[in-house]
């Protein structure tokens, strides 16, 4: 196998041409074969395998920088640069990360996770470059769907001033996550159907360097120049305009084509967008027909696609998506905000039922906030349903735009708490401590499914900032039983005796249900409450717990620096009278928390009933 010739970084330039064809098909089964037994990002990979490779052939690593942004492309760098053994434990618990890590690699340059930033980050490794002398070339990779996001914009218009060659790779696959919207979208459709851009440049070009002596030197001429032969042809193009160097569109799948356009683009003293035209999901039919499906993929079977673990009941997403819709239908001033996570925010169906008060922005959590705001001051029903991790992108438009005018928008906070495989960049564990910081913020947890629809009914009619968190994964069914009324602050007592109190947030109710159930086999009183709002808290009931119980337990899955056990301590503190009980904060401790399966990190994390029993036994005595 060609692949067994790559043990590091520039290895695969050693390869003649016959070989890198078959290295391609090596990679893409390679990559098919792991991701179906551990998942990732599979889609986004098997469309970038020749890109990748173009570029390791061009570039030498780990001096030349190269900068995935997002990073869901980079397991054939992963590969090319001595990393194939760690792919068995892909995204596994002190396995490999399925993103650029430096401290993976020196060949990764910078962390990535998040959409938008590898401009940025370039521009900075370009500046620095020059500021200390160096001679390196800095690339930085990047999707077309992540250049709808804002904080891209801003870096070119930064970039566009650099008298320094820094390249730019638009790896153009008319596919983010969900479907492209907006008006790059539509500019790049138009680039890629060029052919009259492509046919006139390529015969002006050809007949020119036809003439002796004087010829080549005319081509290179105009190549220079920004009103060269695209702008005659494609008045106003966007990125020449912006002062930034356009070559492309080039075939992302034809090695021999991108390691030219990539010689010439490092030959430009400035930047240079790249424009490279790939197919996500390419040499494996599922993933070409069903991108969106396996952008990040649980293991499945390779020869039909069909995941490995068929789901028997509904996750949280399902059960948001089912109410969305329920309400929709009675509430013609609901709409809903997406920023390119049509599918894994469950709004598709919404979006199919209600296609005129359903908006996908693209990927810019920051313009969706703002925007939900002038739809919720004009007198409509917002909601933005959003991962946890990627709502931290837009804290200042919350607090400015949403919180200090009291808009009645509801953020629907999926992925709240410990999410697992894709770790550091996407835990969403900073949420509770971020959004308790805003005035005019409320914010709610369910313990169950039930208790979701519960609370999306009830802040769909609040009329003031509202959030919901709920976790990734498959919804809690159980303590049915327990569903009164949701009442604004207040808590839900689920076993009241003395003792002890478990004060459990969302998800972890379903944890403190099993600790409750250990103290009382070890024979201790002990009391059990949904906590329901983290914001406000619920401050008669935690004066009534005080008054019979010796010890609090607060249980959140977030970081415990400014959440709700933090909350809880501080309320006491500033009590000047009454009894003040002995409170034990289980959380998050102040770290980032790496990728593994969700169960394994709340084991290392302590936050597992077990765990959670040894502290609370370990620390409290008895009166």
């Amino acid at each position: 196998m060609v692949m067994e010739k790559i043990k590091g970084a520039n290895d695969i330039k050693k390869l003649d041409r016959g070989q890198l064809a078959e290295l391609a098909d090596e990679i893409r089964e390679f990559l098919i074969q792991k991701v179906s037994e551990n998942g990732g990002h599979l889609a986004s990979n098997l469309g970038t395998v020749e890109l990748t490779m173009a570029l390791h052939l061009v570039f030498q690593l780990p001096q030349d920088k190269i900068i995935w942004d997002v990073g869901h492309q980079s397991y054939t760098h992963k590969i090319l640069t001595g990393r194939k053994e760690g792919f068995e434990h892909l995204r596994k618990y002190g396995g490999m990360s399925g993103f650029p890590k430096r401290k993976e690699s020196t060949c990764d340059c910078f962390d990535t996770g998040h959409s938008s930033t590898s401009i940025s980050a370039g521009l900075g490794y370009a500046e620095a470059r020059e500021i200390t002398g160096g001679h390196f070339k800095v690339v930085s990779v990047i999707g077309d769907g992540a250049m709808t996001g804002g904080m891209a914009y801003e870096a070119l218009n930064n970039a566009s001033r650099l008298k320094t060659n820094f390249i730019i790779v638009l790896n153009d696959n008319n596919m983010s996550i969900s479907e492209n919207v907006g008006g790059l979208s539509r500019h790049l459709g138009n680039l890629r159907t060029a052919d009259a851009y492509q046919g006139l440049k390529e015969g002006v070009t050809n007949s020119l360097n036809k003439i002796p002596v004087f010829g080549e030197r005319i081509v290179t001429r105009i190549r220079r120049t920004k009103s060269g032969i695209k702008q005659l042809v494609i008045p106003g193009m966007l990125f020449e305009n912006m002062g930034i160097t356009y070559l492309g569109p080039v075939d992302g799948h034809d090695i021999g084509a991108m390691k030219r356009v990539f010689q010439e683009a490092s030959k430009v003293n400035g930047a240079v967008i790249v424009h490279v035209l790939t197919k996500k999901g390419k040499g494996y039919l599922p993933a070409e027909r069903h991108p969106a499906r396996f952008h990040g993929a649980e293991p499945f079977e390779i020869e039909t696609g069909l995941p490995l673990k068929r789901r028997t009941s509904a996750n949280y997403t399902d059960i948001f998506s089912t109410v969305m819709r329920k309400l929709g239908e009675r509430d013609e001033k609901i709409v809903a905000i997406t920023a390119a996570m049509k599918d894994g925010t469950g709004l598709k169906r919404f979006h199919n039922l209600f296609p005129e008060r359903f908006f996908d922005v693209g990927i810019a959590e920051g313009h969706a906030v703002t925007f939900a705001a002038g739809l919720a001051a004009a007198g409509l029903k917002p909601v933005v349903a959003v991962y946890s991790s990627f709502l931290q992108r837009a804290y200042d438009q919350i607090l400015h735009d949403v919180c200090t005018q009291d808009l009645p928008v509801v953020f629907a906070i999926d992925r709240a708490g410990l999410v697992g495989s894709d770790g550091e960049t996407h835990q969403g564990i900073f949420d509770l401590s971020y959004l308790s910081s805003i005035p005019n913020m409320s914010i709610m947890a369910p313990k169950n499914k039930w208790e979701l629809s519960d609370m999306l009914k009830f802040a769909m009619n609040f009329g003031h900032p509202i959030a919901i968190r709920y976790p990734r994964g498959k919804a809690y069914d159980g303590l049915k039983e327990f569903r009164e009324e949701i009442a604004y602050g207040k808590s839900e007592v689920i076993c009241r005796e003395q003792e002890i109190a478990l004060l459990a947030v969302g998800s972890m109710v379903e944890t403190a249900k099993q600790v409750h159930e250990l103290l009382k086999s070890m024979g201790y009183f002990c009391s059990l409450v949904n906590v329901r709002f983290v914001k406000p808290l619920d401050a008669g009931l935690l004066d009534e717990l005080s008054k019979d119980h010796d010890l609090l337990v607060t249980m959140e899955e977030n970081v415990s620096s400014g959440g709700f056990g933090e909350h809880v301590v501080q309320y006491f503190n500033d009590k000047s009278t009454g009894k003040k009980p002995r409170i034990q904060n289980i959380a998050i401790d102040d770290i980032y928390v790496e990728h593994g399966n969700v169960e394994i990190l709340r084991k290392a994390l302590s936050l597992d009933a077990e765990s959670v029993v040894r502290r609370i036994v370990a620390g409290y005595v008895r009166k």
